[in-house]
């Protein structure tokens, strides 16, 4: 196998922040250039006794995809943590959706485990919020903690399509782990995000929004 011979005056690599080296776009030398899939923080919202949590600005076409993050999150009534979508930036939230959920749990006394499809968490061609969790346990050490991914909100020709996965103290008590997925089906903007618990207040906690680059 030939190895190329670099050629040294094509090389640009100047430091700088937030910066990699990559090929130029001649693919005949090296340059900097920006990170690919770095995280920009859009905003942040602290819970305290709110019974929800609404993003109505920073999701637009600025990124193809947008994620959440979920620190402690810990419920004023044990119940499930859901979320709902908006195409009129927040004046209303139910959009359709189609999704579906699998589960794996493991209690603490070492006793109780299972991993299986989460019916009755997912939805079929619905508009009420969807589950991002089962109950959260409202012990004063309770929380739940996640991630949830959502792409291209501001495309008109697809499906916006998420996926979540939380990890949270259950109510006997154990561990729990979830997956959601599914879409929003519409091809109208998805620019205003909400999320609560379906019983109670969001007691405590942090939601934070980035945008991928």
């Amino acid at each position: 196998m030939a190895l190329s011979k670099v050629d040294f005056n094509s090389i640009n690599v100047t430091p700088a922040a937030s910066k990699a080296i990559k090929f130029n776009s001649s693919n005949n030398g090296l340059e900097t250039g920006d990170i690919g899939g770095s995280l920009v923080l859009i905003s942040t919202q602290t819970a305290s006794s709110s019974s929800t949590i609404s993003f109505t600005s920073g999701i637009d076409s600025t990124y193809k995809e947008y994620i959440f993050k979920f620190i402690d999150i810990h419920p004023s009534a044990e119940s499930q943590f859901e979320f709902q979508g908006s195409t009129n930036s927040g004046s209303s939230y139910g959009v359709t959706i189609t999704s579906t959920a699998f589960s794996a749990q493991h209690d603490e006394g070492d006793s109780s485990t299972n991993l299986n499809y989460a019916g009755g968490r997912d939805l079929a061609q619905q508009t009420i919020f969807q589950a991002l969790t089962h109950s959260v346990k409202t012990d004063n050490d309770g929380s739940a903690n996640g991630i949830l991914h959502l792409f291209e909100p501001s495309s008109t020709t697809f499906v916006k399509h998420w996926m979540s996965n939380f990890n949270f103290m259950n109510t006997d008590p154990g561990t729990q782990n979830v997956y959601h997925a599914g879409y929003f089906n519409t091809t109208s903007a998805i620019d205003a995000i909400q999320f609560k618990f379906n019983s109670g207040n969001i007691d405590l906690g942090t939601i934070k929004l980035y945008g991928v680059t």
